[in-house]
């Protein structure tokens, strides 16, 4: 009876082994719960500009020049391939796991038997053996060649050699929707300093137009002065507003200068004058500003689709380290050529092959084990979070720069309207001051006002640019 019980421990130990790591081998899996809104604030349109080309939104071909040059040089860029790169040789190294590692071998060897051990009495006792030939005696020390193929293979029998692939070939598309992200990024910084630089362009040439006004202004007054019509007190109110207006032109300039600067760094240049031909007051904007649907979001946005393939990724990886509890089968094969004797080594007698299979189980690492799954865990948990943060920083985005567009377009209307009062306002005001029914004051706030209108109006259609190119950006256009 105690011979026959003996017998089943080692079944025993194999189904405990295989108890234990069932035990911890459920699936796990962490799903984000999704409730979009319809529609952005109210706007239920049904295309969306994340779907046209950079060429065709942007009607500036300065602008798009600019940007087919950036892609080509930007140095974000060319790292963000060698990413993508990275990630495809790891997605490489994980699917070649599920196949044999087969590798050649030619190995060398001697060792000396003692006396009064199991191979040296064997071997001494072989050699006096009538059955053998002068060729098959074994010598002491005893040399050993190798000359074959050997192999390792892992079966993956609970997938968790399939579930590293799948993670790895998520992470290498997440990688690529990384590469989008980084187009579409730099397409709105392009963007964005290329209208911002004409702005300042436009603000410029104001401040130029005022300091020409201004100079004739206080010609005016310094004549009126002599004539006795005007005090030195007016004469330097007036000179004080000119140079207020030559210092800001100085200010735009140095905006210039580190605007262009910013365009040279995305077009991966030290230096040189960006080309650009129209003024943004007279730019025109894109022909279709729609968002979409939310929803939509989901299927353009690049940082979106990454957020989702590493939480894809974290899925794999959670079954995958499950895996690592349960027993693990590996097989060694082997063939080639074998012999003690160089000269015989390839003889078709020394021609062998060979197989082993060995079944393993975590015992005392287990508490590793444990600690590795319950990382991975949360760093799903992360990966969630993350995604979902990601989904709802884009739905605010394409709220707000929505918002902008037309709140923007109503204060230029505005500010259009005020500009044309405080135009006519100022030709009143000199007129009445030519006849002595208007002090200098009046002149000088209404001059102060029309160039404060007219700068805050390149800044608005500025704005109402930048907008319709976050817009574009956060609904993930630019990349295709």
């Amino acid at each position: 009876m105690l011979k026959k019980a003996i017998n089943y421990i080692p079944i025993t130990i194999v189904f405990v082994l295989l108890a234990t790591g069932c035990k911890n081998y459920q699936a796990t899996v962490t799903q984000a719960q999704l409730n979009l809104p319809d529609t952005f604030a109210g706007k239920a349109d049904t295309t969306t500009i994340a779907t046209i080309p950079i060429r065709q939104f942007f009607p500036d071909q300065q602008l798009v020049s600019l940007i087919d040059s950036a892609l080509r040089a930007n140095p974000d860029v060319l790292s963000t391939l060698q990413r993508v790169e990275i990630a495809r040789a790891n997605l490489r190294l994980n699917a070649s796991r599920l196949l044999p590692q087969i590798s050649g071998a030619a190995n060398g060897g001697v060792e000396k038997y003692g006396d009064f051990t199991q191979n040296g009495v064997g071997n001494y006792d072989t050699n006096l053996s009538p059955n053998i030939n002068g060729n098959q005696r074994i010598p002491n020390p005893v040399p050993n060649y190798f000359l074959g193929f050997q192999s390792s293979w892992e079966v993956d029998l609970w997938g968790k050699l399939n579930n590293r692939k799948k993670a790895a070939f998520a992470r290498f598309l997440a990688s690529q929707s990384g590469y989008k992200l980084l187009i579409t990024t730099l397409t709105s910084q392009i963007a964005g300093n290329y209208y911002q630089l004409m702005a300042l362009d436009a603000e410029m040439a104001i401040l130029r137009k005022n300091i020409g006004l201004q100079n004739r202004a206080l010609e005016i007054v310094k004549i009126q002065k002599e004539g006795g019509r005007a005090t030195e007190l007016a004469v330097q109110q007036f000179e004080a507003q000119l140079k207020r207006t030559k210092g800001l032109q100085f200010n735009v300039s140095q905006q210039i200068r580190e605007t262009q600067n910013q365009l040279n760094f995305l077009l991966g240049n030290y230096t040189g004058n960006i080309k650009r031909d129209t003024s943004i007051i007279i730019e025109k904007l894109p022909d279709v500003l729609k968002a979409g649907v939310p929803s939509q979001m989901l299927l353009n946005r690049p940082d979106i689709r990454a957020a989702e393939y590493e939480l894809i990724a974290m899925n794999a990886d959670i079954k995958a380290a499950r895996a690592s509890f349960l027993p693990t089968l590996t097989l060694t094969p082997y063939v080639g050529y074998n012999s003690f004797k160089a000269g015989l080594l390839f003889d078709p007698g020394s021609f062998t092959w060979g197989i082993l299979g060995g079944l393993t189980a975590p015992i005392f690492n287990r508490a590793a084990l444990k600690a590795d799954l319950n990382r991975t865990i949360a760093e799903s948990k992360v990966a969630l979070y993350g995604y979902q943060k990601t989904i709802l920083n884009g739905f605010q985005e394409v709220s707000n720069h929505l918002g902008g567009i037309e709140n923007y377009q109503k204060a230029y209307d505005y500010k259009q309207q005020e500009l044309e009062s405080l135009n006519k306002a100022l030709s009143v005001a000199n007129d009445l001051y030519l006849v002595g029914r208007a002090n200098y004051l009046e002149i000088i706030t209404a001059q102060r006002s029309v160039l404060d209108a007219e700068l805050e109006l390149a800044q608005t259609k500025r704005n109402i640019f930048l907008s319709a190119v976050n817009l574009y950006q956060s609904v993930g256009g630019g990349w295709k």
